[in-house]
């Protein structure tokens, strides 16, 4: 039986399932937010935006999608096939990123998330993550962009930030 697990960088041959995976992934939050107003992101997009796309199982899933901005290691997305929930899937993902990003010599990797969500900012925290009171510019102007895009209408949102070391 495969390791669904088991992370490894994306290949091209992955990229539409990573775009219908973050698809699948988004509808657990109708149940919270009612229907979205948003599309998935292109895995092709994804790939080729500077930082790294991991993706776990044979086959995918789930991934994580870290980018590198402005000497910043920024978790931009983490999905997983909703049937596999609660598998340690999400927490491999994001244990490799991390691992990733302190290859790449990053001390530490942030992201964007709802504060109030279960599978979100208390998920990140179980994993080290904590939420950051002082905001440089790049995620102050992520923060920003949120507002513009209406994420904050849904719940709180957080940036949180954890070491790479552990």
């Amino acid at each position: 039986m495969p390791d669904e697990t088991a992370v490894r960088p994306a290949r091209r041959e992955d990229l539409d399932l990573v775009t219908a995976i973050e698809g699948e992934a988004d509808q657990t939050f109708v149940p919270l937010f009612g229907p979205l107003d948003w599309r998935p992101t292109k895995g092709q997009w994804r790939m080729a935006a500077p930082g790294f796309l991991l993706v776990a199982g044979e086959p995918v899933a789930g991934f994580a999608h870290v980018m590198e901005l402005e000497g910043i290691a920024h978790l931009e997305q983490l999905a997983v096939r909703p049937a596999l929930h609660r598998r340690g899937i999400g927490t491999a993902l994001v244990r490799a990123a991390m691992a990733e990003a302190a290859r790449r010599g990053y001390a530490e990797i942030s992201l964007c998330t709802y504060a109030d969500v279960p599978w979100n900012a208390p998920f990140y925290a179980s994993l080290g993550f904590v939420e950051l009171a002082d905001l440089g510019p790049l995620h102050t102007r992520m923060q920003e962009k949120e507002v513009q895009m209406g994420l904050d209408r849904h719940g709180r949102r957080v940036v949180m930030s954890a070491p790479t070391a552990t």
